[in-house]
């Protein structure tokens, strides 16, 4: 790696997914070392799950993946930029945005699928 990163304490750095083509900012997530070297050997986007305490490929359960136009470093190297091509929703609760109200609860996002319908839960 080029670029000196600086991850936490407990060795992640916060990922922002972002719309390649809207510029939209689709969801934060997390990505280990091993989440980050996955998603620029495959192309698609990798986190790792603070709940689950594990790697992830977005997309794995819903097929709703992204595909990485380009991965950016802000200029502390804490944090990383995910552009990104999202196919489906970003959200897993159906909408494109995980960004998808305001801070008083209005609903400004589109649901673009049922959750129901794609996650065994």
């Amino acid at each position: 790696m080029s670029v000196d990163l600086a991850f936490d304490e407990a060795e992640l750095l916060p990922a922002v997914a972002q719309d390649a083509e809207t510029g939209d900012v689709l969801m934060l997530a997390y990505a280990s070392r091993e989440a980050l070297e996955r998603t620029r050997e495959t192309g698609f986007a990798h986190y790792y799950s603070r709940s689950r305490e594990e790697l992830w490929r977005k997309g794995g359960s819903s097929g709703h993946t992204q595909r990485i136009e380009e991965i950016r470093v802000d200029c502390d190297g804490d944090a990383l930029l995910y552009v990104v091509e999202q196919t489906g929703g970003a959200c897993h609760t159906g909408y494109e945005s995980c960004f998808y109200r305001t801070i008083d609860g209005e609903t400004v996002g589109e649901r673009v699928f049922d959750p129901d319908d794609v996650y065994d839960e």
